[in-house]
């Protein structure tokens, strides 16, 4: 009877550890940002141009995640300090307003990282990112041809770059290949 007791303990402890062994270990997938990677497969990291005080216009991104995720960060950069940067994230279908957020660049010339409340993203569902200002890089390539689109930085597809002139919350519209005005971007987190 000892032993039919031992040997039930026995079986009854090895089906509890290979049912743990059998559950789904969590993936934790490291964070991604797609600034460096676009400007080097566009060649506009070739060379750049600081515009301070050149008129505001809304400009940035048209992006596309393939894979579910969030942004969890903002980036940006300018030529000058800017205690109220607009930052929006778009839903492009529809031209609306996900999110927007006001940033401090507190110095020219440094990359700012600002924690936002994470903003869910669907897979291959478009997006834009865009700022508001009249300080920014303008990037090109040395020989001033165009960029070829779409182009894949990690889970990110950029499509485009666009701006619309002034200083109102607009969807930018315009559309050209053979630069770019920034340097906006977020970071993103993958979830599954």
């Amino acid at each position: 009877m000892k032993k039919t007791i031992i040997a039930v303990c026995l079986l009854a402890a090895f089906t509890i550890a290979c049912k743990k062994s059998k559950d789904p270990v969590p993936v934790t997938y490291p964070e991604e940002t797609f600034l460096d990677g676009y400007l080097n497969q566009t060649g506009f990291a070739q060379k750049v141009t600081n515009l301070v005080n050149s008129g505001a216009s809304e400009f940035g991104n048209e992006f596309v995640p393939t894979v579910k995720g969030s942004i969890t960060k903002l980036t940006v950069k300018l030529p000058d300090a800017n205690a109220a940067l607009r930052i929006t994230i778009w839903d492009k279908l529809t031209n609306a307003v996900l999110r927007t957020e006001t940033v401090n660049v507190v110095s020219a010339n440094t990359t700012y990282i600002f924690d936002i409340a994470d903003l869910a993203l669907t897979k291959d569902k478009e997006y834009a990112i865009t700022m508001n200002s009249d300080d920014w890089y303008n990037r090109t390539k040395n020989d001033g041809t165009n960029a070829t689109y779409p182009i894949t930085v990690g889970n990110i597809r950029i499509t485009t770059y666009k701006y619309a002139n002034g200083s109102a919350q607009t969807y930018p519209t315009i559309n050209p290949i053979n630069y770019y005005a920034g340097d906006i971007a977020f970071v993103f987190q993958r979830t599954e």
